[in-house]
């Protein structure tokens, strides 16, 4: 067995949807790290470009492209210029995701912002899919990474949206992974727990940080990177026999608040 191999992304692409800032950010900087081109793809062009010059500075290869998932000529775009940048895309991460976690009740929202987180959630994920999945197999290597989240298992009030466009995640990664596997792309997805982003930490205080670890074998938060080690078991040859997995990532328990 050549170990030096086996998490070596040296001479593959990969696209990083949502990948400007937190577990993005850092799923950028660990795949340049093993050696891929990264392209960090964020609706907000400016902190891409903070992000893909800090990978560059560190001696990684990045560029970045300004990306909106919900409009279908954006998702198109990001594939031709990636392609035309690096001639090949090997690997996918669908990182970005949206909704409002504890802001979803029925008695509050409309059909249409429900309508809207599965635009972002769903079916921009599997658009991306289909759009990346004839380069992987012309290059003879294919990973998608789907982000899911332990609240697509999880049952809190006023996350319906967000809930079940995560367990749409889940299950739509199990049955792709039926299509593409002939064609030797892998597709799996991970549910990370609670992470310290900036979105947590706004909201985060140590009340809220203790009761949410009452349930969590390992006694911290996640960080980005946690989320990011993942990201690289399936993005590389490591993983060469592992599709239609969702790993959950969250410390060995939940971190709800009740």
């Amino acid at each position: 067995m050549d170990t030096s191999k086996l998490f070596d992304l040296k001479g593959k692409t990969a696209i990083i949807t949502g990948g400007a800032n937190g577990i993005g950010k850092a799923s950028c900087e660990m795949l340049a790290a093993f050696g891929a081109n990264v392209v960090v793809s964020d609706y907000n062009l400016d902190d891409a470009k903070k992000t893909a010059k800090e990978i560059i500075d560190k001696g990684g290869k990045a560029i970045a492209i300004d990306c909106d998932v919900t409009k279908d000529k954006a998702l198109v775009n990001l594939v031709n210029k990636t392609m035309k940048e690096y001639g090949g895309i090997h690997i996918l991460v669908n990182n970005v995701g949206g909704g409002g976690a504890g802001k979803e009740s029925p008695y509050d929202i409309e059909v249409e912002q429900f309508k809207k987180v599965f635009e972002m959630n769903v079916f921009s994920m599997w658009r991306l899919c289909q759009l990346v999945a004839p380069h992987m197999k012309k290059a003879g290597y294919g990973s998608i990474i789907n982000m899911s989240s332990m609240a697509s298992v999880n049952k809190s009030p006023a996350i319906s949206a967000y809930a079940s466009s995560k367990a749409a995640i889940n299950h739509m990664t199990r049955n792709l992974a039926f299509d593409y596997g002939p064609d030797e792309i892998r597709i799996n997805a991970i549910g990370p727990g609670a992470v310290k982003t900036h979105a947590l930490s706004t909201v985060l205080t140590p009340e809220i940080e203790k009761k949410m670890l009452a349930h969590t074998p390992i006694k911290r938060l996640g960080e980005p990177e946690d989320i990011a080690g993942a990201v690289l078991y399936f993005a590389a040859p490591i993983s060469k026999w592992t599709s239609g997995q969702v790993i959950f990532v969250n410390g060995g328990g939940v971190q709800t608040l009740d």
